[in-house]
């Protein structure tokens, strides 16, 4: 990480002059630094410190995913980002949506400078999934018509993509073979789903203070995801149309009653067993690789998740 953070200063000299303050803005170092995370996990070989092809592909996925968060904070009104105002709420949104769009480029022109067009090629397409999917739940945001199917596709686009990615990157640097390259983004890809449902759990059941962002912002813009969806499941009719008229904008929504509901109907636990289910099958995805280097590593970060999930208040 420290290399990765002195990487990153680097590149905030690589923007013009005029938003090089803006840029320094959103590449701080106090996130938790998830897929860079995985790139370097996917990545090692019992070497003291990272490759120069690490850090860079690290650099990538990072610059992409603050790209996203720029944008996400825009569209839910989000104030605060990491314990501090969102760059939307410092800068404004029009010229908060083309400083997404500058880290979006700058992720791009690091990857072109790889010797091989394989990672230009596979994070292109990953920025490309991340936006269709954020592009879909926004036409689908005050709409009830959304099934479990469309949410998980959603959330595989838009999180799970990144993650998937991140890890092939740093097994594909490395030098690893085909197979495991293979195995490793599918543990991506499914730890990425978990961490998504956590995020969207804990939109209802965290502390804003710890986790260092606006929370009930789901609820407030009329996204649905897997806890309102159990929640429209188990209620009774006549309470379901009530939330239904809340989601779609046409009544205030009442967020302190929301979540009353999902304790009385044992939503924390429905939920919570779905991430489960996803870890374990990210856990499943590497077991017949044991003697990997990477492998320990990875499956360490599915511990740090079961522990996240089991810090959230669910009463």
């Amino acid at each position: 990480m420290a290399a990765l953070d002195e990487f990153l200063g680097q590149q905030v000299q690589a923007f013009e002059p005029e938003i090089r303050k803006m840029a320094d803005y959103c590449i701080d170092t106090s996130g938790k630094r998830i897929r860079p995370t995985l790139v370097f996990l996917s990545g090692w070989q019992k070497s003291e410190k990272p490759s120069d092809d690490l850090v860079k592909a690290a650099a990538v996925v990072e610059l992409v995913h603050l790209a996203t968060l720029v944008h996400d904070d825009i569209m839910d009104e989000a104030e605060l980002r990491r314990s501090r105002r969102t760059a939307a709420r410092e800068y404004g949104a029009t010229a908060a949506v083309l400083l997404g769009d500058a880290l979006f480029s700058h992720a791009l022109h690091l990857a072109a400078q790889f010797p091989t067009t394989e990672v230009c090629h596979m994070v292109s397409e990953s920025t490309r999934k991340v936006c269709a999917g954020e592009i879909v739940q926004t036409l689908r945001r005050g709409s009830t018509r959304i099934t479990r199917e469309d949410y998980w596709r959603i959330i595989d686009l838009k999180t799970a993509e990144l993650f998937r990615v991140s890890c092939y990157l740093g097994a594909f640097l490395s030098g690893a073979e085909p197979a495991y390259e293979d195995a490793v983004a599918k543990f991506g890809r499914h730890l990425g789903i978990a961490y998504q449902v956590y995020d969207d759990l804990a939109d209802f059941f965290g502390d804003e203070g710890r986790i260092g962002k606006t929370l009930g912002t789901d609820f407030e813009s009329g996204k649905i995801t897997l806890p309102l969806l159990v929640l429209l499941e188990k209620l009774p009719v006549s309470e379901r149309a009530a939330l239904i008229e809340e989601i779609c904008g046409r009544q205030p929504g009442n967020m302190d009653h929301r979540l009353k509901q999902m304790i009385d109907h044992e939503v924390f636990p429905a939920v919570s067993d779905a991430i489960q289910d996803e870890i374990a099958a990210a856990q499943q995805a590497l077991a017949s690789w044991p003697n990997e280097p990477p492998t320990a590593l990875l499956l360490q970060l599915c511990d740090v998740l079961r522990a996240q999930v089991d810090g959230l208040d669910a009463v």
